[in-house]
């Protein structure tokens, strides 16, 4: 056993660094299909919306609602949902566990995409609408707390952005399906949106029932004085990576020391974000800033740019979005390991500078009326093959540069002020400049986007923290820390 209680209410353990030294294993991968596949959920959901934002607005569809209300209007009110649900969930989960809430969090999803599609006016809708992004916004706190806490540090950065980028999976599925979805010819114009949200629905009871298989995070089990639970939990999964693997693991490299506590008031977490770690706040807010302005204001509105400006049928969109999708999705996957091996600050700042200059290239010749619908296409996924690395580094460097107490209330604090400042006024504007119909409005939206990407790029680089192949507790030292523990944190 790797825990000793110098005295009451205090532990010392060696098991953070007991998970951190584990090789990579099937129980990983448990982990990696659990908990990320979610955002495949997610992606799917949000692409088949936008997609099938013309044919809700058709006579016939069983909704009364325009094309400019499901991208403008549901698009925000999803956005504020995820805010709201964010800062709801976060809060809970750093008081009762990232399991329990993970689990609560991903019903209150399903039961509103359930609702969702028995929509029969715009208010209903909107309601649900808002209240699936409400479940989604626990997701995000829950989940990358999670995951930060249970896979080594090794692969913590390609890992957390493979996940976060893996909702471009369900983007590319979503886009498919929208295509059969808006097909008359196969399934009624009130009968095929209806489906798809049926089927969102199906997937992610599956994820449901895979998920009841992910343990609770052992770290938030010590802090929380249960000690003797975290030890099982470890205990077992060294026992299954051992079986696996054939040989002893080898022994965990430090302990840490410290006083065990039921919750942290929301006071010392406020002081522990914006005064001890002041710059990574500064980093956290600009990152989320960039990147949610971005996706949230300009991808939402992407099939209608398609037939606005390249009279693009409403039922071929999905096509379109289906390829830029799959840049999203290859950038993660692509450029993951590099956040582990040339570093956080190089990559995160590069990610977000390349994105935002190629934004500008894209404004440019789409002012210069050089683009068609495949070159516009092309020309989106190359800024977002580097835009998704970067918006995935956002949720993975506010997981990781806090301290264990503060994790989950971190990353819902930093996506609900970062999405609301781009994710609620970007579809608004966005949905207002496309709606006009002309050029210079559309090439101005892409040019807000662009700048503030390479803003946050900057920021980037001066501020990002150097966090790669780290423990947890060596980049931010637990509140609960015995002061000159082993576990030291770097402003």
């Amino acid at each position: 056993m790797s825990i000793t209680a110098p005295q009451p209410g205090t532990v010392t353990t060696a098991i953070p660094a007991r998970l951190d030294r584990l090789p990579w294993s099937r129980w990983h991968w448990t982990i990696v299909i659990g908990l990320g596949t979610v955002w495949i959920l997610d992606g799917l959901e949000v692409t088949v919306v936008g997609n099938i934002a013309s044919r809700l607005s058709e006579p016939g569809s069983g909704l009364p609602i325009s094309s400019s209300q499901v991208t403008g209007m549901a698009a925000a009110l999803y956005v504020a949902g995820a805010c709201c649900g964010a800062l709801f969930w976060g809060r809970l989960t750093d008081r009762h566990g990232r399991k329990k809430l993970f689990m609560i969090t991903l019903a209150v999803y399903l039961g509103a995409t359930a609702l969702t599609a028995v929509s029969f006016q715009p208010w209903w809708f909107f309601l649900f609408r808002f209240l699936t992004g409400f479940g989604i916004g626990g997701e995000y706190a829950a989940i990358n707390s999670a995951i930060d806490e249970l896979i080594p540090a090794y692969y913590r950065g390609r890992v957390d952005l493979v996940i976060n980028g893996s909702f471009w999976v369900g983007a590319v599925a979503g886009s498919l399906l929208s295509i059969l979805a808006l097909n008359t010819d196969i399934l009624a114009t009130d009968v095929g949106w209806r489906l798809t949200f049926a089927l969102g629905v199906v997937f992610g009871l599956v994820i449901l029932l895979v998920r009841r298989h992910v343990p609770e995070s052992p770290r938030w089990l010590l802090i929380h004085g249960r000690e003797q639970e975290a030890e099982e939990v470890v205990s077992a999964i060294e026992r299954r990576v051992e079986e696996e693997k054939g040989e002893p693991l080898p022994r965990p490299q430090g302990e840490i020391t410290i006083h065990q506590r039921q919750s942290i008031g929301f006071l010392t977490i406020a002081r522990t974000v914006f005064s001890r770690y002041r710059k990574r706040a500064v980093l956290g807010f600009a990152l989320f800033i960039g990147q949610a302005f971005l996706y949230n204001a300009i991808t939402f509105g992407f099939g209608a740019i398609l037939t606005k400006f390249f009279d693009v049928p409403a039922d071929r969109t999905g096509y379109y979005f289906a390829v830029i999708a799959v840049g999203n999705f290859l950038g993660p996957l692509l450029l993951g390991k590099l956040f582990d091996t040339v570093g956080r600050r190089v990559m995160i700042s590069s990610t977000y500078l390349l994105s935002g200059l190629l934004l500008f290239g894209t404004a440019w010749l789409f002012d210069r009326g050089s683009l068609s619908a495949g070159t516009l296409t092309a020309c989106w996924c190359a800024v977002l093959f580097f835009a998704s690395a970067g918006a995935s580094s956002a949720y993975l460097t506010v997981s990781e540069v806090f301290p264990m107490e503060t994790r989950a209330m971190s990353i819902a604090f930093f996506y609900a002020i970062g999405t609301a400042a781009g994710g609620i006024s970007g579809p608004l504007l966005f949905a207002d400049l496309t709606g006009t119909g002309k050029v210079g409005d559309t090439v101005l939206a892409f040019q807000i986007g662009a700048a503030l990407m390479c803003a946050a790029g900057l920021v980037a680089a001066l501020l990002a923290v150097r966090a790669e192949r780290r423990s947890l507790e060596d980049i931010a030292q637990p509140l609960t820390a015995v002061t000159g523990g082993p576990a030291s944190a770097t402003p």
